[in-house]
């Protein structure tokens, strides 16, 4: 697995054509590890939908994930977060940290970037994006929209980080960005139900910012896996065709 560390201290791992090749259109997405991510089926199958392709793709390792086992980071994030630990907006800030050097290379075009995430990732991606102006297109995979509905965050009791990271704060920032949301229509892990409230109220918002029809959109397909959480293959290949529309490689 190709991979890189930045000046900014930021180590990138990538597939697509050299770096060497110049600027082209780019999609950074986030599941496990930044190898895993890229890697490991199914939760590559966005990555493998784009391969090919005249585009870059890039992930970042989520936090904790190249030290621990998968299994054991989402208590660990829960643990972090009831003990006021921000382990987020230091990792949000690197990753933009990593855009700025990768542009500055000239290996990523600023004009065509789009982000994108499974589950957690999905998360840390709406954060990526309302942060990052350049970002055009955000797409999610069964997204964790609210920590303090989903059973893997049910024992945080009241935390103030739970307020203070959540993305309904992000509705400014994220009303240029278009917006795809795929979800089981009985997703009892992340919740379906906080998925469609986050989805309601940012499509309210951008409308009433004066956006007759808002780019934000929720995809509900019939459930699938465990608790419903799963995404099947078609639905990542259709979220993957979305952003490379978006970023203007399907015309």
């Amino acid at each position: 697995m190709p991979n890189r560390t930045l000046k900014c201290g930021v180590t990138i791992y990538f597939k697509g054509l050299p770096l060497e090749m110049g600027p082209l259109p780019a999609f950074l997405y986030f599941s496990l590890s930044g190898p895993d991510s890229l890697s490991l089926e199914p939760y590559n199958l966005p990555v493998t939908n784009m391969e090919g392709d005249n585009i870059r793709i890039f992930s970042i390792s989520l936090p904790y994930h190249d030290d621990y086992d998968k299994r054991e980071v989402v208590s660990m994030w829960a643990h972090e977060i009831q003990d006021g630990k921000d382990f987020i907006t230091p990792f949000i800030e690197s990753a933009q940290q990593a855009i700025d050097e990768l542009i500055e290379e000239d290996v990523i075009d600023p004009d065509h970037l789009a982000v994108g995430g499974l589950s957690r990732g999905s998360f840390i991606a709406t954060h990526l994006a309302a942060r990052e102006p350049r970002i055009k297109a955000l797409v999610g995979f069964a997204p964790l929209t609210q920590l303090k509905v989903s059973t893997s965050f049910k024992e945080l009791h009241n935390a103030p980080l739970l307020e203070q990271l959540s993305i309904f704060r992000l509705k400014e920032q994220l009303k240029n960005t278009a917006i795809r949301y795929y979800i089981g229509n009985r997703d009892t892990m992340v919740q379906t139900t906080a998925c469609y409230e986050f989805v309601r109220e940012l499509t309210d918002f951008v409308y009433d910012s004066g956006t007759r029809s808002p780019q934000v959109e929720l995809i509900l397909s019939p459930s699938i896996g465990y608790k419903g959480h799963g995404t099947s293959q078609e639905k990542f290949e259709d979220g993957a065709h979305w952003i490379k529309t978006q970023l203007g490689l399907n015309l």
